[in-house]
């Protein structure tokens, strides 16, 4: 699916390939191996290029954001029902001021740096950076003797939620992963690692979805009613592979070590590295 110029996307091939970058972006974007550095990796080796094919990733993001929205449809009706009812502190469990402190610092400076981020961060230089040292970071967060405040979501703090927030701002330079950071920041702020991811998938959605309608609004022109179907089916690839993603890993946070993911990560900069890099 090559985007170059003015040409739109059509035939089998890019279905394909549409289908195979959904699959990957729903794969890996709530999972601490950085989606933002499978998806160049992958968009590279698919020959996937041109600013129609950003802003196609951009689209599939949101299937990705969808998926958990879904997920946790209830935890979010009860946040815009505090909102509505001016509400925002109740005693049980996390609410709307958890959310708001943890999504708050990237949702700042996100806005302020986003053209500087986009421009200057968004390389493959930059993306194998973050996935080596966000790889450390996780290390170090599994290895810390930190004693366990919050072994579960409902448990965290007004402080870690704010200390996680300002961990996510990590994510803002690509290929550190937002749950890798998020994850990692948690269990150095004495959660359990599966009540760092769970939080981690609840403030992802309000900040996601910004940055992805953000992103859209600065790419219209390249929006076309020809590529709508294929945008669609890319967004519902990812969609369907988020969720059974989601589930999957919040059942399995128990047995995963961080630290494989680690490995992971420095396997895919190898991988990255020789592939696109060189």
């Amino acid at each position: 699916m090559n985007y170059d110029g003015d040409g739109s996307a059509n035939g089998l091939d890019d279905l394909i390939k549409a289908i195979i970058l959904g699959i990957v972006e729903g794969l890996t974007e709530f999972l601490p191996v950085s989606s933002t550095g499978h998806m160049i990796l992958t968009a590279h080796l698919l020959d996937f290029s041109g600013e129609r094919a950003k802003t196609f990733e951009i689209v599939v993001q949101l299937g990705a954001v969808l998926a958990v929205l879904v997920l946790y449809w209830k935890r979010f009706a009860g946040f815009i029902m505090d909102v509505l009812k001016l509400d925002l502190v109740h005693k049980r469990g996390i609410n709307t001021v958890h959310l708001i402190l943890a999504m708050l610092p990237a949702a700042v400076v996100g806005l302020l740096l986003h053209s500087a981020i986009k421009q200057y961060l968004f390389g493959p230089a930059t993306v194998l950076i973050g996935l080596v040292i966000g790889g450390i970071l996780m290390i170090v967060a599994e290895r810390a003797k930190v004693q366990i405040t919050a072994e579960d979501m409902d448990s965290i703090s007004y402080k870690q939620a704010l200390g996680i927030g300002l961990f996510q701002l990590l994510a803002l330079w690509p290929g550190f992963s937002r749950s890798g950071s998020t994850i990692s920041g948690g269990m150095l702020l004495g959660t359990s690692q599966k009540a760092a991811a769970e939080f981690t998938f609840i403030i992802s959605v309000p900040v996601m979805f910004g940055a992805t309608l953000l992103d859209l609004v600065k790419s219209r022109e390249y929006l076309t009613t020809q590529d709508v179907p294929l945008f669609l089916i890319g967004l519902a690839a990812a969609f369907i592979v988020a969720m059974i993603a989601v589930v999957t890993f919040l059942n399995l946070i128990k047995r995963l070590k961080l630290s494989w993911f680690a490995v992971y990560r420095f396997a895919l900069a190898a991988v990255f590295f020789i592939f696109v890099v060189l």
